[in-house]
């Protein structure tokens, strides 16, 4: 029989991301339930049996919806039938900072490494599609978040990878319906409260509509685009950082950061900040801005509020962060 291209299409995406990774190894497979999830690791157990993978699907209960805990047990179920060789899964409980949406999403990370090093992983391979890209290069582009939002989700950090952002959503549903796969609906993906699924449901629609099909591969084109020099400059950052803070008792000099290049010393300021207990959530471009305005427009303004109760201040020929 002919593997129906959606299949084919998932499973190459997820072949080429396990490609490295050693025979015997355990790949840990976060499962919502939906179809993106679901085909994600249907094709790793599959390609799992010609790699001597292990393959363990987990899924996490936010506690935000009720009947959460049946659902969970649901997922776990399923799981099992699509041949994982191990399930688990996990309660957390999200935080009200940050907003919903990246609560929830900071608690998911967290227990999700947890659970990688519990079994032994060596990846943990995650559900976003190409479509997920688009909406994410998108919101960063209404917010003006600059550069690193542009760039989208990575495709692999810290231990985690995202096989399908080269597969759409339709690519997953169609996979979940040719193998026979019942997916869930969330129904926090339909409602229109999240900023995300109105980006999805109206703004990408009717962009498509005006401008033609192909918009949301076109976005995510450009987070490939703009990823690797972001990844660059950030690498810059990281050891200059590193540089300016060997030996530092006394915070970082002024002349110092001022020395360097101004895409550079704002990334490292920001770094500095994060280090010293901003929360990076609220940490925006402006107050990575004002905190720069301390070295580069300097007129002895007295401090710099941050969010985290932390307060950038020059002195002494330093800036220094201080806790509130």
């Amino acid at each position: 029989m002919t593997l129906p291209p959606a299949v084919a299409a998932v499973r190459l995406v997820v072949r080429r991301t396990l490609a490295p990774v050693p025979p015997g190894s355990a790949v840990l497979v976060a499962c919502s339930g939906g179809a993106d999830s679901l085909a994600l690791l249907a094709a790793t157990v599959f390609e799992s049996r010609k790699m001597s993978l292990r393959v363990v699907g987990a899924t996490v209960d936010h506690g935000l919806q009720e009947g959460s805990a049946e659902r969970t047990a649901v997922v776990v179920r399923q799981m099992a039938a699509l041949g994982a060789d191990e399930t688990v899964s996990a309660r957390v409980t999200v935080s009200t900072e940050g907003g919903p949406e990246a609560a929830a999403r900071e608690a998911r990370y967290a227990v999700l490494e947890q659970m990688a090093e519990h079994v032994g992983a060596v990846t943990v391979l995650l559900g976003h599609t190409r479509d997920d890209q688009a909406e994410t290069v998108l919101l960063g582009l209404a917010r003006g978040s600059g550069g690193r939002a542009i760039a989208g989700m990575r495709r692999s950090f810290d231990g985690f990878a995202r096989p399908l952002l080269d597969v759409s959503r339709a690519d997953t549903a169609a996979a979940c319906e040719a193998e026979g796969i019942p997916v869930w609906d969330d129904p926090h993906n339909i409602d229109p409260r999240y900023t995300r699924v109105r980006v999805r449901h109206t703004v990408l629609p009717v962009l498509e509509a005006e401008l033609g099909p192909g918009v949301a591969v076109a976005l995510a084109r450009t987070a490939d685009l703009v990823r690797p020099d972001m990844d660059y400059l950030d690498g810059l950052a990281d050891a200059a950082y590193a540089r300016l803070c060997d030996g530092a008792s006394t915070g970082l000099s002024v002349d110092d950061l001022a020395a360097l290049a101004g895409p550079l010393r704002t990334r490292v300021l920001r770094l500095a900040a994060l280090e010293a207990g901003a929360i990076g959530s609220e940490l925006f471009h402006e107050h990575v801005m004002a905190v720069d305005a301390l070295l580069t427009d300097w007129h002895g303004q007295k401090w710099i509020d941050l969010p985290g109760h932390l307060r950038a201040v020059r002195r002494d020929g330093h800036l220094v962060f201080l806790t509130d």
